[in-house]
Parts: C-alpha cells; structure tokens; sequence
C-alpha cells in the first residue's frame, strides 16, 4: 500500500505544481559557465539561446556538467533523428489516422495544452520508429504553440476505453524518454483522466523509468471531480467541450 501512495497521486485532490525556486545569482553564474564549456568545445554552440540552455541546466540541478553533456546529446540525436529540422505530416501517416491528439487552448499559466486518447493508440499501425517520429511532430508543435515568456506545456491524458490493445510498454518507454531527455523542463503538468485499472498495471512498469521532478507533474484525476479539476488549472473558454468547457477539439496536424 505505501507503494501504491507513491506510485498514485491522490485522485480525492489536485497537487499544486510550482515552479521550481532557484538562486538567481547562481543560475546566472552556472549559465555563464555551462556557454563557456559549450563554445570551447564547438563555437556553433553559441547560437544556443538562454531559455534553451536553462532548461536544461535546470533540468539537471544545475550542473554545469551534466547539463552541458545533456544538451550536446540531444542537438546529436536532433541532428540524426530529425535531419530536416522538422517532422512532415507524410512521414507519420499511420499516427496520424488514428485520431488521437489534439491541440487547442492554453491553461491559466498560458501553456498551451494537448489533449491525448490512449484507446485509440494501436501499436501495430506504423510501429515504434513512427511513433517516435510522431511524438517529436508533436512535441514540437507544442513548443512553437509556447508564448514567449512561457516554457511549458500542459497535457490532457484520457484513457476511457483503453484496453490490453492500447498497452503499448515500448511505446510508453520512448516517450519518458524522448520527452525528459530531449524536451527537459517542458512538461507542466500531466493530467491522466478515466485511467482504468490496466493502465495502473501499466503505470507501475514504467514509472520506474520516470524522473523525480516529471513524477510530481503527474495528476490522476479522479471521475468525480474531473470538471471542478481541470477547472483549478484551465479556464471554462480555454477547457475542451468534452470536460464541460467551451472549445472544440482540434486534431494536431490542423493546429
């Protein structure tokens, strides 16, 4: 049981996510280091923005180090993995079809926010390689979508109907992966409405896997109070009709 209270966020309330409190002065410091140790290995990396390379010092406790290496990782795996600079509609076809990511309205901190259908996520229609690639369309979406003088985003996660069809580990794997080690202090909150108890299955493998500041984004909602919940968070004009708010959904490859 006391297992399961660490694994389960408290479905009875909403946990208040807040930004992270860090010492100005010494972020700056790290920053100043973190461009230094960057450009005296490849001069490029001074095209690097500041909001770029703070999160991913935070997103490594401000170690200079560790952050810089996080950072060169990921511009290598960008590099390969998305060669063009961007992900095309004609690359995740099959993702695409199955209808089940939609992005519209921005929460009451202004991160806009994706609403995502677990049921209709089927592993057999384009395989992992698709699926990495759609996640990173995604993704970027998102943060093109980001006002400035925001750096986040919120994620609607509804899984009424999901079954053993839509258990998809690798699946789930790559995107804790994808999103913490290439998208570092993005995530706002995650909000998982209608899990059923297969998920919860599920959600105990991979939450393992799962960072300890990305574990407290993470909100199961409970049924009863998923209006009132979302509500803490999102505007009735900004909240999808579904959850008794006011706007249509919008499939990702239109937004």
């Amino acid at each position: 049981m006391e297992e399961d209270k660490d694994v389960f966020h408290s479905t009875g309330k909403t946990m208040e996510i807040r930004d992270e409190k860090v010492d100005d002065e010494d972020e700056k410091k790290k920053l100043e280091l973190m461009r230094a140790a960057l450009q005296k290995k490849n001069p490029s990396f001074k095209e690097v923005d500041e909001p770029t390379l703070r999160r991913f010092l935070r997103a490594r406790d401000l170690d200079v180090e560790k952050a810089s290496t996080m950072l060169i990782n990921c511009l290598s795996w960008r590099r390969t993995f998305v060669p063009k600079g961007f992900i095309s509609e004609s690359e995740v076809p099959n993702e695409i079809a199955q209808n089940k990511m939609f992005l519209q309205g921005t929460d009451k901190k202004g991160h806009p926010i994706s609403l995502v259908f677990g049921s209709r996520h089927l592993s057999r229609k384009g395989g992992l390689d698709e699926f990495k690639r759609f996640l990173v369309f995604v993704l970027d979406k998102l943060c093109q979508r980001i006002p400035d003088g925001v750096e986040k985003f919120t994620i609607i996660g509804d899984l009424q109907g999901y079954g053993f069809c839509n258990s998809d580990l690798r699946a789930n794997l790559a995107a804790i992966t994808i999103l913490q080690e290439y998208y570092p202090e993005r995530l706002g909150k995650l909000f998982i409405v209608h899990a059923p108890y297969i998920f919860m299955t599920m959600w105990k493998l991979v939450y393992p896997f799962i960072d300890q500041k990305t574990r407290k984004k993470v909100v199961f909602v409970d049924d009863k109070r998923l209006h009132e919940t979302l509500l803490e968070d999102i505007d009735e004009n900004q909240l999808p009709e579904i959850y008794g708010g006011k706007l249509q959904l919008v499939p990702v490859q239109n937004a």
